[in-house]
């Protein structure tokens, strides 16, 4: 079995887990993050494809913020559940690669926590740069690429952030994060921010905005309170240049 089809079985297999986990309110880290993702979005009233929508939360945002939200997700059981939720307006089972739609069809490209997912991001930034519109853009969220590849010594709030082997080059990810009874296993790859660069110039685009947000730790959130002395999320936005 190649990566690809690893990574649709992994979320197929955790499908159930990850519509618990997203859908519980303010749970996990998207919720601290929420009001400057919305912000980051800005209000619109164009077409918006939300590329692995999960359970449909993105699209739910994208559909608030004014636009008409086509999503994809190439596990069937996460667009049902978007689906169920009426997160979008239209919706289809597609991969990331593979995209089912004609050139030049979207306003807005949205790969929100998605890229880390996809062995060959160059080949999604591609699809994504091909259906949107000339005067388009994609917005992207990902793990910030220093800290996918270190952690906290502890759980006190000045710990120290380790390091461990080497930032360069792609590596597989695998673990398990347990809160408030609910467990979630997260698999995917990191990538240094070089790569997520270098793909977006071979595809044609180019950045335009660049945030390391800071998430609200207000409601319970103290979790998050480490992330406050550095950046858990990049978020990027990006438009096409002139071919």
């Amino acid at each position: 079995m190649n990566r690809r089809g690893e990574d649709r079985k992994h979320w197929s297999e955790v499908a159930e887990e990850w519509v618990a986990w997203a859908r519980k309110p303010n749970h996990d880290a998207f919720w601290a993050y929420r009001a400057s993702l919305a912000a980051f979005i800005g209000r619109g009233d164009g077409k918006a494809l939300d590329v692995g929508c999960g359970e449909g939360r993105i699209s739910r945002e994208l559909t608030a913020c004014g636009f008409q939200v086509t999503a994809v997700d190439a596990v069937s059981r996460l667009l049902r559940a978007a689906i169920e939720a009426q997160s979008a307006r239209n919706y289809a089972v597609a991969s990331a690669v593979e995209l089912p739609f004609e050139n030049t069809q979207f306003d807005l490209v949205v790969a929100y926590n998605i890229l880390m997912n996809i062995e060959d991001v160059p080949a999604a930034l591609k699809e994504f740069r091909r259906v949107l519109r000339p005067t388009g853009q994609l917005l992207i969220s990902i793990s910030h690429p220093f800290v996918d590849h270190g952690h906290f010594a502890s759980k006190e709030m000045n710990a120290s952030f380790v390091v461990e082997g080497t930032y360069f080059g792609r590596q597989r990810f695998e673990g398990v994060e347990e809160r408030a009874g609910l467990l979630m296993h997260f698999a995917g790859w990191s990538y240094p921010l070089e790569a997520y660069g270098m793909a977006l110039e071979e595809a044609g685009l180019a950045i335009t905005s660049l945030r390391e947000p800071i998430p609200d730790v207000d409601d319970g959130r103290n979790h998050l309170a480490p992330w406050l002395r550095m950046p858990l999320f990049l978020w990027l936005k990006a438009r096409p240049l002139a071919l």
